[in-house]
């Protein structure tokens, strides 16, 4: 008994020892070469921004990094702010270092002979972004190495993507199979993502015990208690509208009950909507203001502080 109760302590101590303030706003930037023709003028801008956490990808262009000097001046710029570095856990991408030109030297989209097991067919809604058995070795030490880089640059945690990758196992046809086994694995996908989302978030704290970890859609693992106590925030996109229309209704509902467990531990929800016409863009600012939803009005292409707020 004295032994499950040192345990519950100690590990409601870790929580609290992570726990961070719910920002008020936040950018959400992967193009941060567009912000500025230089990066010392993106540096100073996005110091300047009054955004309490700052989602940039872990490169200011293609061949040049940000520096721990970088992040410390645009941490240095608002009291509290957390700078969080993008990285693709479900996906592999081929302008990334980690890349081999070799993997589908023709450019057909599918993985040529001698390309690693774990790699898979090119998603056909993002050139250059091919699928990946995100559970197996070869691909989770690609990522793991990553984050280390991540961590050691200076960043506060990361942002994962494509964490809903389990969705390309699951379909059947027009539907999704929940919950389908992974044959590999022997559990299912979503199990399979859960664990490489810990993985992930072990590698980076154990570098910085307060790293945050915020998965972005893939809202369905909250319903995995082990998920729901790693991750800090949770980001989605198109939770209420679409472009220039209202979110499906049914898809909007799906998604907030997902989320249920994420509000109920008072952990903040990160809405990022695309809407570009002046109505929608009201109606989205409303709409994540009414559930208490940290909300960013941007554009997709991601090259913009857009408007953000609570």
């Amino acid at each position: 008994m004295k032994l499950l109760l040192l345990t519950l302590l100690l590990a409601l101590g870790s929580l609290i020892s992570r726990a961070q303030p719910s920002p008020g706003s936040f950018a959400y930037l992967l193009q941060a070469d567009s912000l500025a023709n230089s990066k010392a003028k993106a540096v100073a801008k996005l110091a300047a921004c009054g955004r309490d956490w700052i989602v940039l990808d872990a490169h200011y262009s293609s061949d040049e990094p940000w520096s721990v000097a970088d992040l410390a001046a645009i941490r240095a710029g608002r009291p509290g702010r957390k700078v969080i570095a993008y990285l693709s856990i479900g996906e592999a991408e081929d302008y990334r270092a980690y890349w081999n030109p070799k993997w589908d030297a023709d450019h057909d989209g599918k993985p040529d002979a001698g390309a690693p097991a774990w790699l898979l067919a090119q998603n056909p809604e993002w050139k250059g972004n091919y699928r990946v058995k995100y559970w197996q070795p070869g691909w989770q030490q690609i990522i793991l190495t990553e984050v280390d880089r991540i961590m050691a640059a200076g960043f506060d945690g990361v942002y994962l993507d494509i964490v809903d990758g389990f969705e390309t196992f699951e379909q059947d046809g027009k539907g999704f199979a929940d919950d389908r086994v992974n044959p590999e694995s022997k559990q299912s996908y979503r199990r399979d993502m859960v664990d490489w989302v810990k993985a992930v978030a072990a590698r980076a704290r154990s570098s910085n015990a307060t790293a945050l970890i915020i998965p972005q859609n893939g809202t369905q693992l909250l319903a995995h208690a082990d998920f729901l106590s790693t991750v800090d925030a949770v980001g989605v996109e198109d939770l209420f509208t679409n472009g220039d229309k209202l979110q499906k209704p049914a898809d909007t509902k799906y998604v907030l009950e997902c989320l249920a467990p994420l509000t109920s531990a008072h952990k903040p929800v990160l809405d990022v909507e695309y809407a570009r016409c002046p109505e929608c863009q009201t109606m989205a600012r409303n709409l994540s203001a009414q559930h208490g939803f940290v909300w960013i009005v941007t554009d997709r292409p991601l090259r913009t502080l857009g408007e953000s707020g609570k």
